[in-house]
């Protein structure tokens, strides 16, 4: 192996627990995109299977968007990416950063 290659691994573990191929990710090119896809994907990064680069360009994301996933994961866990919830775990969130 070249020493500029990283390892990539075959598959990580998902969010709900299951194992994650990429072939068992949303397909390129997915638009609608309920809370599970997005934890795949954040999960799938997290493990190393695609970096933020590839999951933008697969999925036609921002890096600001997919930025917001992950802090939604990180700050409350799955419930965070459900978009009708959003603005209310980021106000908790901003309740708890102050004191």
């Amino acid at each position: 192996m070249l020493e500029n290659q990283k390892f990539r691994p075959h598959q990580v573990i998902g969010p709900l627990g299951e194992p994650l191929t990429l072939e068992s990710l949303p397909k390129p090119g997915t638009t609608r995109w309920v809370v599970r896809r997005k934890a795949e994907v954040v999960a799938a990064v997290a493990g190393g299977l695609l970096t933020v680069d590839e999951v933008c360009a697969r999925y036609g994301l921002s890096l600001e968007e997919f930025a917001g996933w992950q802090r939604a994961v990180d700050r409350s866990g799955m419930p965070g990416l459900r978009v009708t919830r959003i603005q209310h775990y980021r106000q908790v969130y901003e309740r708890q950063q102050r004191y």
